[in-house]
């Protein structure tokens, strides 16, 4: 089966409630970010939730990216 939407894939097939529980949003250097707690205790960058364009240009805060706990 073949689905043609613009609908994002996280509300088609929604994720396990356990993966939502391990995120948080913070405030890292004055930018909003949406980040996941992963098995060595790491916060890892999810999505940059910034309105502001030159944010999403930082290297540091790029989706992936391992910041210190705070």
């Amino acid at each position: 089966m073949i689905m043609y939407t613009m609908m994002p894939e996280e509300l088609i097939f929604p994720m396990s409630q356990d993966i939502y529980e391990k995120q948080q949003v913070i405030n890292y250097n004055g930018i909003p970010l949406l980040v996941a707690k992963n098995e060595a205790n790491e916060l890892e960058v999810v999505r940059v939730l910034s309105t502001d364009p030159s944010h999403f240009l930082h290297i540091g805060m790029q989706p992936g990216t391992k910041i210190p706990n705070i």
